[in-house]
């Protein structure tokens, strides 16, 4: 297990290191000059202005050197020159080209808000969409079964974000139950936190809990069929006990799998549901950032979050595999 663990983290360092290389291609020396949106944001911009911030970005250096000063800033503090010095603490990810703030200290102010509608989200999508595929699964053949795939194919056929808009119009703006969707912070006012999140929650929940109602369907019909969930029942083990503690445990582990990846571009930026709901996360600051003139910076900053996060979710799931399942071995 401990060498398993050791090879993963060294090939999830790996595959970081090279996104983070992409990503500064991409977004530093491609077809966009990066120097251009900040000087459009200092009045007209002109070409002695537009000269003196690539040379104070130091745009004018060898892509190597320019990857190499920004990589080390991931790990130590390192000044930023455009107009005046700003010294940016490790791990540094630039200074906003709008705000003049480190974008690390923004990405952690907005990440509470992000968290918070997805771990509320997935939870609900998770344990309706396995509760309801396990009902189904023993129920198969019947007409329940045959109305909660009817439903999930229903439900799974609308957008997203129409689901999303939907409930916003008619149950915040319309009927004005829920009049404010704003992020507060738990540590402030718990019940404020949790009310203002109940739509969030139930747009993501109500559409993505019906894949997993499917998933779980499948999976828990091709579990209930082996020979150890037979030789359970013949035992004489309890109805309830062998789907739960046999059949379950068994289906549940690729149902983990597409959860992890699904949680990790969950929490890599909510756009839709915080640009419906107007909370002020990852995924909206993202989509603002992109607004001309572009703060590509924190658009950097976003994106190299969310190829962490869906690296370690990934790291996480194989390792669950073994605890759930023992008949997963790592090797």
């Amino acid at each position: 297990m401990l060498g398993y663990i050791v090879r993963r983290l060294v090939s999830a360092a790996l595959v970081v290191v090279l996104t983070s290389m992409f990503l500064f291609l991409l977004f530093f020396k491609g077809p966009s000059d990066p120097a251009r949106p900040l000087c459009d944001l200092n009045g007209k911009c002109t070409p002695e202005k537009l000269a003196i911030l690539t040379e104070d970005l130091g745009l004018n250096d060898s892509v190597v050197h320019q990857y190499g000063i920004w990589a080390k800033g991931l790990v130590s503090d390192r000044e930023i020159k455009f107009g005046a010095t700003f010294t940016c603490e490790a791990p540094c990810l630039g200074i906003s080209y709008r705000t003049r703030g480190e974008v690390r200290k923004e990405l952690v102010e907005k990440l509470p808000a992000t968290l918070s509608i997805a771990v509320g989200g997935a939870t609900i999508y998770l344990v309706t969409g396995v509760l309801l595929g396990t009902i189904a699964a023993r129920k198969r053949g019947t007409n329940m079964d045959r109305g909660l795939v009817a439903v999930s194919v229903f439900i799974s056929a609308i957008p997203y974000y129409v689901v999303a808009l939907l409930l916003w119009i008619f149950f915040s703006l319309q009927w004005k139950w829920f009049e404010d969707t704003s992020y507060h912070p738990l540590t402030e006012d718990p019940l404020a936190w949790a009310w203002a999140l109940v739509l969030p929650w139930f747009a993501i929940g109500l559409t993505s809990s019906t894949a997993y109602a499917r998933y779980s369907r499948g999976q828990m019909i091709e579990a209930l069929g082996e020979d150890f969930v037979r030789t359970a029942t013949a035992k004489g083990v309890s109805e309830r006990a062998v789907v739960i503690r046999h059949a379950l445990r068994a289906a549940i582990v690729p149902i983990i799998t597409i959860f992890g990846l699904d949680f990790a571009f969950l929490l890599s930026g909510t756009v839709f549901t915080e640009q419906i709901f107007q909370i002020d996360g990852i995924g909206r600051w993202a989509i603002q950032s992109l607004r001309s003139p572009v703060d590509f910076p924190v658009v950097a900053a976003t994106v190299l979050f969310a190829a962490i996060i869906v690296v370690v979710a990934n790291l996480i799931v194989d390792i669950l595999y073994s605890v759930i399942d023992p008949r997963v071995r790592l090797s």
